[in-house]
């Protein structure tokens, strides 16, 4: 996670700092569903918290029921992203139209890429057979909610950037 915060500093870095000098920078209008791309993944981690506390509470008929919860919830996510940029493509807005829309076709695309392995994280635990192995699912539960959560809070950050730097 360290390693992915550090990539995401340095673009937020390059972003606010070419934004600040650019006098060509062309703000962007952000599609309205990513407000609910964003409340879908703050669900995504609400329902990933009740799934933990269900495993810990030994309910695993609660846990399976709110962990896929979550997995639906976090490829509804990056469906949404996708249809954020069908959205601006049918606009005419390109990642190379100007340096606004390049770093949002950057911010969005890493960061949906970085979900995809959450998503996949989450698959994983939902069809592994933790019996037979070295790490336990309540281990691989609170590794995968950890990336999940610090996925849920970049989002946010990299919202509010965009919202407020394009």
């Amino acid at each position: 996670m360290i390693s992915i915060l550090m990539f995401f500093l340095g673009l937020c870095s390059a972003f606010l700092a070419l934004k600040r000098v650019s006098e060509t920078w062309v703000p962007l209008h952000l599609p309205r569903i990513l407000w609910l791309n964003t409340a879908i993944l703050l669900a995504s981690s609400y329902t990933l918290e009740r799934a933990r506390r269900r495993l810990s509470a030994i309910d695993f008929s609660g846990f399976r029921k709110l962990w896929r919860a979550t997995t639906i919830l976090g490829i509804l996510f990056l469906a949404g992203q996708l249809i954020a940029w069908v959205q601006l493509v049918a606009m005419g807005v390109y990642i190379a139209s100007n340096q606004a829309t390049s770093f949002f076709y950057i911010f969005t695309a890493a960061h949906a890429l970085h979900l995809l392995g959450g998503v996949a994280a989450l698959l994983y635990v939902s069809v592994s057979d933790f019996e037979k192995g070295q790490i336990s699912r309540l281990t691989a539960v609170e590794i995968t909610s950890y990336y999940w959560h610090f996925m849920d809070g970049l989002w946010v950050v990299l919202l509010v950037l965009l919202y407020l730097g394009t």
